[in-house]
């Protein structure tokens, strides 16, 4: 679904129909340590486009709403995780490094 700013996302979520009013972020909700979640979040949210670069099926996010460099702003950060080989993942947008050496 396409996040307020465009992107697409697939933990976004957004229902109209018929006078409701619903936004929610999927991703974070699954997370109980993060403050809440707004939609002006999505404008500099990293989750998008680390699944634009990396499309490997083992690559598991976690995310949830902090607070930024200096702590006056909140922003999504993310952590991954290979399910695979059981490792964390520094850089979600390459991913482990063992995966694709695996894909034909």
């Amino acid at each position: 679904m396409k996040t307020p700013y465009g992107q697409e996302c697939q933990f976004y979520y957004a229902d109209y129909y018929r006078g409701r009013d619903t936004q929610e972020c999927r991703l974070v909700q699954q997370n109980p340590d993060s403050a809440a979640w707004k939609p002006a979040l999505c404008q500099s949210c990293p989750v998008p486009g680390t699944l634009l670069a990396n499309a490997c099926p083992n690559l598991v996010l976690r995310a949830r709403v902090g607070k930024s460099f200096l702590g006056l702003t909140q922003k999504i950060q993310i952590e991954a995780a290979c399910r695979e080989y059981r490792v964390a993942v520094d850089q979600p947008q390459i991913g482990c490094g063992k995966c694709h050496l695996h894909i034909p």
